[in-house]
């Protein structure tokens, strides 16, 4: 037999093999298509808005209505006269509810069920590729981040034994506001409320309360609140993966951007501080850096790599800088629209802290 008689024998039986896999597969998806189909025919889904092929509900939620996506599905509830529904973005079955009853379903009663988290382009970004604890579906690492923070960061134990920096912090915050009060100058209270979160997360984590100067400060904070304006946003690609190459609706390059500006200084302030402790110039721990640095596994190895060390403390200070600031001006706002809840609040300092010296952090827990 020629060669090239034996080479077209080849080819055509690879071929025809090759044929026959491309619809076996082809089989098996149509019987595995309808037996989910029948699987969810016998567990409905609740009632939502018929959806379109590949792209699902976006044609209503999305081209119908110009405001943000959770306005929208409210807005779509109220219509069906739903507390709980379903709307399916893209493959992607979105399950919204209203009512407290259904809510604690979710959260408490079924919580392993619906307690892990969906894989996002923001979250990927902002976890350094799904790192750290915030963001990570559930599974090992998600197991791991948990345990260093809830045993070593966020123990009541750890929380006592960085108490003092918090003093530290507070005292530079109510010189700052009683030498503004004396001097008859406005206090941008958005402003001074993030600086001191930055400082406080900042000191606890580094012994420092600050990595670089006021401006570079300023690009930090700015990049932070960047980064949680867009963290949770809605984009599209999430819920079509086939579009995050075109970054339609621009969030993935302000993020990277936002992301960038915002780790530049930390990743130099972790390396510096790695290198401290492999020279042998430190032997104390002193902050949450160095506790994270110094944790070993059960065969004396470091329990942290340092891309994780990174991320984790970068979602530290991303967690903090909010919540705490926005709670203050929100609280401030209504005192001011309600003076008679301004002056039941001055009362209570009065007795519970007096008038000869500043608030505590031992207080707190005596104030309503």
């Amino acid at each position: 037999m020629k060669i090239s008689n034996l080479l077209l024998m080849v080819i055509s039986n690879n071929t025809t093999f090759f044929i026959i896999s491309i619809l076996f597969t082809i089989f098996i998806s149509i019987i595995l298509k309808k037996w989910n189909s029948s699987v969810r025919n016998n567990k409905p889904f609740p009632p939502g808005p018929k959806s379109w092929p590949i792209i699902g509900c976006f044609p209503q939620i999305i081209l119908k209505n110009k405001n943000a996506l959770t306005h929208r599905i409210h807005k779509t509830m109220e219509e069906m006269n739903a507390e709980i529904a379903c709307i399916r973005l893209g493959n992607f079955h979105v399950i919204p509810v209203t009512s407290p009853e259904l809510a604690c379903e979710f959260l408490k009663i079924q919580d392993s069920t619906f307690s892990s988290r969906h894989v996002c382009m923001s979250a990927s970004i902002a976890s350094n590729g799904y790192l750290t604890s915030i963001f990570l579906p559930i599974g090992d690492q998600w197991m791991k981040m948990k345990k260093i923070l809830t045993s070593h960061v966020l123990s009541p134990k750890s929380f006592q034994w960085l108490r003092s920096k918090r003093d530290e912090e507070a005292d530079h915050l109510h010189r700052f506001i009683y030498n503004q009060c004396s001097n008859q100058l406005v206090i941008n209270l958005r402003k001074v409320t993030r600086y001191h979160c930055g400082n406080v997360i900042r000191n606890m984590i580094f012994s420092k309360r600050s990595l670089f100067g006021i401006i570079e400060q300023e690009e930090e904070i700015d990049a932070l609140f960047t980064l949680l304006q867009y963290v949770f946003s809605f984009s599209i690609s999430d819920y079509l993966p086939w579009l995050s190459v075109f970054d339609l609706d621009g969030h993935k390059a302000i993020i990277k951007k936002a992301y960038a500006t915002a780790t530049k200084h930390i990743d130099i302030e972790v390396d510096h501080r790695i290198q401290i402790w492999k020279d042998g110039n430190k032997s104390l721990e002193e902050d949450i850096l160095d506790v994270l640095i110094m944790l070993k596994d059960k065969n004396g190895n470091p329990l942290m790599n340092v891309k994780e060390i990174k991320a984790q403390i970068f979602e530290l200070l991303t967690a903090t800088v909010d919540n705490p600031s926005n709670a203050v001006e929100w609280v401030l706002a209504e005192m001011l629209n309600q003076p008679m809840l301004m002056q039941k609040a001055i009362e209570e300092l009065n007795i519970v802290v007096g008038i000869n010296r500043w608030v505590q952090e031992s207080d707190l827990s005596r104030l309503a």
